[in-house]
């Protein structure tokens, strides 16, 4: 299965639904085969479902020819180990809300949100890794005095796959991915070892921070291992983002970010200062509820997914005043864990499937929406939105997005970006060279606003409905 005429490097995506490998030229960073495999439901989940994915991702030799390798994982994870490196109990994911109280809790102590922006650029929320840890030494003791260390789903799939000979050292990570714990600062590139203190009672190990093309190690059968780094940094390098450049990302989770030169500290705390894979920063804002909102609106007329685009095409712009709050798994941004869904507007007259399915698709875009103003409001230029993500592909959310974005919309080819910007990575750390390789990236097509305005009243009519309901 090797290609000898090329160098080869592949890319990991361990992200919450599955794992996905991608072999890329490392000159070009043509996808040349690809590999993948599911993981467990849920918002827990032992570490070794991760490895296990990735040994059925890479089955029938997909890593035969490879020479370097680089994992992009889901950020925030809480993968706690006690001193001979075996896990202590399932991992806690990203978008498991049980440290809810705990990162209330964790403000106050603190002295406010405004104290953990100004010392990590994150307001906290309980997505955030510092959060989970108090959580598990309040509510599971026993566990937590096993603790010696703590890292993150990237880091942890990275030292299993150096530990298949004598390439492990040491645990490692990235400044992308430490930067989204709450115990590390972006700006400064250090851990705030005094925060994770304060969460969970004593010290804990770190995983060492590399640059973004120093090696973590090397396989006993020779494959270099790069840094790797969170998914949405992952994600960042992979597009290959220039000014202007704004991705949004519809997964599981719905992400707006873009790639920035300086450290960013939003009062707000919508945005998050998280670093980048590259040395800079990646200021992001992120939502818990994106793609699942159209397979639940689908679900709820009957329908599938490409039934839910023809429905929402078929209903004017603004569903007939019908509005949806898409908070069905609580909400990370705005933070309301503990949020339900809510439609508005609803009359005799707007009540069809039709203007469902329209809701649906506006109210999933319009949180996201008002990331994008987050980002011009602390200077970051936005001329164009790059739409990524699973639900990317729906004709209705390529129609509606433009005029709630307020800017051209590029949809890039259909691929895993998050697995091809850790396969540019490898190929980063493989050359050495000062800057990654210049890969291109294809925009499959571009959609224009209209502008007639259409997207102001969806916008404004759900800024309302937010009001009314929760007070934001």
């Amino acid at each position: 299965m090797a290609d000898r005429a090329r160098t080869l490097v592949a890319g990991v995506d361990s992200s919450t639904q599955s794992t996905k490998v991608v072999i890329c030229d490392a000159m070009t960073g043509e996808v040349v085969r690809t590999g993948r495999a599911p993981h467990p439901e849920g918002t827990q989940v032992h570490p070794d479902r991760w490895w296990e994915a990735f040994l059925t991702a890479t089955a029938d030799d997909l890593l035969d020819g490879v020479a370097a390798i680089a994992v992009g994982g889901q950020q925030h994870g809480m993968c706690a180990l006690d001193e001979s490196g075996e896990v202590v109990r399932d991992a806690l994911l990203w978008n498991d809300t049980r440290s809810a109280q705990a990162a209330r809790d964790l403000t106050d102590e603190l002295g406010g949100a405004q104290e953990w922006v100004s010392r990590t650029g994150l307001s906290l929320v309980p997505s955030f890794t510092v959060t989970k840890l108090r959580w598990l030494a309040q509510h599971e003791p026993e566990n937590a005095a096993r603790v010696a260390s703590v890292t993150l789903p990237h880091d942890w799939l990275t030292g299993r796959i150096l530990q298949q000979g004598n390439g492990f050292e040491r645990w490692t990570t990235d400044r992308g991915d430490a930067s989204g714990t709450g115990y590390f600062s972006a700006e400064t590139g250090d851990y705030v070892p005094e925060l994770l203190e304060l969460a969970f009672g004593r010290a804990v190990d770190t995983p060492a921070v590399l640059g973004p093309r120093e090696a973590a190690g090397r396989t006993a059968a020779g494959l270099v291992v790069g840094p790797g780094t969170g998914d949405n940094m992952g994600a960042a390098l992979g597009l290959g983002l220039g000014p202007g450049d704004v991705v949004v990302s519809l997964g599981t989770s719905g992400a707006v970010f873009a790639d920035h030169p300086h450290p960013v500290k939003d009062s707000s705390g919508d945005v998050a200062g998280f670093a980048s894979a590259t040395g800079g920063h990646l200021p992001l804002m992120c939502t818990l509820n994106a793609a699942r909102v159209l397979t639940a609106a689908a679900a709820m007329v009957g329908t599938d997914l490409a039934g839910l685009d023809r429905l929402a095409l078929a209903a004017p712009p603004g569903a007939q005043g019908l509005t949806l709050l898409p908070y069905l798994d609580g909400e990370r941004t705005p933070n309301l864990p503990e949020a339900t869904g809510t439609l508005g507007g609803l009359t005799r007259a707007n009540a069809t499937p039709e203007n469902l399915a329209r809701a649906a698709v506006e109210g999933m875009l319009a949180n996201l929406a008002a990331g994008v103003d987050d980002l011009r409001g602390l200077g970051i230029p936005v001329s164009r939105v790059l739409l990524i993500g699973g639900a990317s592909a729906s004709r209705a959310v390529r129609a509606v997005a433009p005029a709630l974005f307020g800017v051209p919309v590029a949809v890039p080819a259909p691929g895993e970006y998050v697995g091809i910007g850790a396969a540019r990575q490898a190929a980063w750390v493989l050359s050495g060279d000062d800057t990654p390789p210049p890969w291109t990236v294809t925009i499959e097509d571009t959609f224009s606003p209209s502008g007639r305005g259409e997207g102001d009243d969806v916008r404004d009519r759900y800024a309302a409905l937010l009001a009314t309901v929760h007070g934001s």
